[in-house]
């Protein structure tokens, strides 16, 4: 089969007086957003172009379409697909949400406390039937104060346009009209009378929240608050004592908030505190006062708290501490639980509020784990919690834990039904010194019988970007690519806020080519220390992570054996120019404003992946796309595999893989999801075992 070809039509492109050339501009309409809700409005060529580069693909990984099934049957194998959650204690009811054999998508279940009869008032498998969508997703499903209505919010294309329902869970009557174009959450008022919500603008930005009430007429709905900053975007919320509505304004690097008392039956938003930059804060509502979690004079932020009534006068609560990130706290009648992170690994706290003393939560031996905590009920006088653990190589396990008498009761483990025994893999945790001396964490998994002596394949993932810290819980899925002895290494880069907040500022901005110059002298490091050789790494990324992959892939080619992207920002220079793009203008403080700064525009341009491809040899790629993505556009990734099939040098594979209707995060439900990484993994089992080759 032929590789297809994109039609070229040149174009000259200026900025600050530079002028470059962009041969497949044409194929971004201007209709863009339309386009992402009605797919019957893409350009007709276009479409026939990543129909052929589908079936092109299609081609080339017919060879694994055994290993692909046989990855789908593995991964599946290993999820209990019958699975409970741990129940919440509200005031009247206890709800929890289930998972069954045959559907794809949750069902959501509650019981009268003292009763034993179950209500499934939600079941996802049932709504989707109903909407007869390839593509099915929730962006909140909420029950109201008094338990008899049912809220939710969905989206159908998968472009994060979200309607908003509302009905009684009695006879499923619905209430309200259907709110379109909304960012999916939903906040119930107290007295079940309203639901709160933000609505998105001509751009798909949430500027707007609206109050709506139950039962009337949707365009009555009462406008509470508009932005104004066109950098901010805006949600809501209601404090942990139901006392208080927050509206939260602000984008990646700077926050502001106001709020109302959630009594008040006409709102008047009053400000919190007017937005400082790179000031981030947020806030919460308990026993007369609101606790403030704040980097303001405190860079790895810190927590006080001031009175309802006199908020200009605060007390520290939580200290800042250097080198190390404060996380949020819960407070309990008796307790306060939080979290902080140092050098990428996360640990809890319990802080005894009668005595002032305060301890680590510490409930396994492993030195690399993803500890968690949620609470049991609604009501805050207890002395129990739930507490979670993970790990990279041990599957989960909850207990219900007395912070009282200190005794713990293992109460649910996660089941892995084709066997999982965690003695046989190996999790390290190493720092490697990148270009400039900063020493960057690596979190490394590989089977016990995989030898460190050069020969075997490593996956690289990393990400970088926004502050997003990377995990290090448990993925059963990955057992496929360490059973067959490929390595898994995390590398946690600069970008992400594992090391606080100078992490993030050292990899965004000016400052963003140290995540690619990290993620580099990770795989040199993991070269040099046997746990794999040049040309042996895959390297894995998604979004923000696939502009990871296309930078690095430009400078160091012969580092991979092949690189997986995931609906990734390649195109990021063009992007960046066009301020009409969803994401754009709130992303001016993490990757810079080209258009308006010159040396913003030269910075971007050095780096844009597609912008700095090069005729040379690439490794073998697989890049997949979501035509109804609303965050990364369908048009760079195609642009990009157009452009690199025209300049690179090699024969190794050049794939695109398009969904037609999915959205940033591909395919819904839970065989959807599974279909995609097995795709993913197959390509890289392919490669690792000369299937491919």
């Amino acid at each position: 089969m032929k590789k297809p070809i994109l039609k070229k039509i040149k174009e000259i492109k200026k900025c600050h007086g530079i002028k470059w050339e962009d041969d497949y501009s044409w194929i971004h309409q201007k209709n863009i957003l339309e386009v992402l809700q009605n797919n019957k409005k893409l350009n007709k060529e276009v479409k026939n172009y990543l129909i052929a580069e589908n079936k092109y693909a299609d081609y080339k990984l017919q060879k694994t379409n055994k290993l692909q099934k046989s990855l789908f049957k593995e991964i599946k194998g290993r999820i209990k697909l019958d699975n409970t959650s741990l129940p919440f204690k509200d005031k009247d009811y206890e709800y929890w949400t289930k998972t069954v054999k045959k559907g794809n998508y949750p069902l959501k279940i509650r019981r009268k406390i003292g009763s034993k009869k179950e209500e499934i008032y939600w079941n996802g498998n049932i709504e989707k039937q109903k909407h007869n969508s390839n593509f099915f997703s929730t962006g909140a499903i909420t029950v109201s104060p008094n338990d008899k209505l049912l809220a939710y919010s969905l989206d159908l294309k998968g472009s994060e346009y979200y309607s908003i329902f509302v009905r009684q869970i009695s006879n499923k009557k619905f209430l309200s009209q259907e709110i379109k174009n909304t960012s999916g959450s939903i906040t119930f008022s107290p007295d079940n009378k309203y639901i709160f919500y933000s609505k998105l603008d001509e751009n798909h930005r949430p500027k707007s929240i609206y109050r709506h009430e139950i039962g009337q007429d949707k365009n009555a709905d009462l406008l509470i608050y508009k932005e104004k900053n066109e950098r901010f975007n805006v949600s809501i919320g209601l404090s942990s004592d139901d006392k208080y509505y927050f509206i939260y304004s602000g984008d990646h690097t700077t926050s502001e908030i106001s709020y109302f008392p959630a009594k008040q039956k006409e709102p008047k938003p009053l400000l919190f505190k007017k937005a400082k930059q790179n000031i981030i804060y947020s806030l919460n509502s308990w026993k007369n006062y609101f606790y403030i979690h704040t980097n303001e004079e405190a860079e790895d932020f810190k927590i006080v708290r001031c009175k309802h009534n006199d908020i200009k006068n605060t007390e520290e609560v939580v200290p800042a501490k250097k080198g190390v990130l404060i996380g949020g706290i819960t407070i309990l009648k008796n307790w306060m639980l939080r979290s902080e992170v140092s050098n990428a690994l996360p640990k809890l706290f319990v802080k005894n509020l009668t005595t002032n003393i305060e301890e680590e939560l510490i409930f396994c031996d492993e030195k690399v784990y993803s500890p968690g905590i949620s609470l049991m009920q609604k009501s805050r006088n207890t002395n129990k919690i739930y507490i979670e653990y993970d790990s990279p190589k041990s599957h989960s396990k909850v207990y219900q834990y007395n912070l009282k008498s200190k005794k713990k009761k293992l109460i649910k483990e996660q089941v892995i039904p084709s066997g999982h025994n965690p003695d046989d893999y190996i999790v390290e945790r190493k720092e490697c010194k990148s270009h400039d001396g900063k020493m960057i964490p690596l979190t490394i998994t590989r089977h016990k019988n995989t030898d460190i002596d050069g020969n075997a394949n490593l996956l690289l993932y990393g990400y970088g970007s926004y502050g997003s810290s990377m995990g290090l819980g448990f993925s059963s899925t990955r057992l496929s690519l360490l059973n067959r002895n490929i390595i898994w290494v995390t590398a946690h880069i600069r970008g992400g806020m594992e090391k606080g907040m100078q992490w993030w500022q050292d990899g965004k901005m000016l400052k963003k080519k140290n995540t690619f110059k990290d993620y580099i002298s990770s795989a040199n490091y993991l070269i040099k220390n046997k746990y794999t050789s040049a040309g042996k790494i895959i390297g894995m990324g998604g979004s923000a992570g696939g502009l990871l992959m296309g930078a690095v892939v430009n400078q160091k080619p012969e580092l991979f054996l092949g690189i997986v992207m995931a609906v990734p920002f390649v195109d990021s220079l063009t992007t960046n120019l066009d301020h009409s793009l969803p994401l754009t203008i709130g992303e001016f403080k993490e990757f810079g404003n080209a258009k308006r700064y010159k040396s913003h525009f030269k910075y971007i341009y050095s780096y844009a992946p597609y912008n700095n491809i090069k005729r040379m040899n690439y490794p073998h790629m697989l890049i997949t796309t979501s035509l109804s993505d609303n965050r990364v556009l369908f048009d760079e990734p195609t642009k990009y595999t157009a452009k690199l099939r025209e300049y690179k040098t090699d024969q190794n594979l050049l794939l695109l893989k398009t969904e037609m209707e999915a959205g940033h995060g591909g395919k819904s439900g839970r065989d959807g999801q599974i279909e995609d990484i097995a795709q993913d993994y197959s390509f890289i089992i392919g490669l690792t075992s000369g299937l491919l080759s």
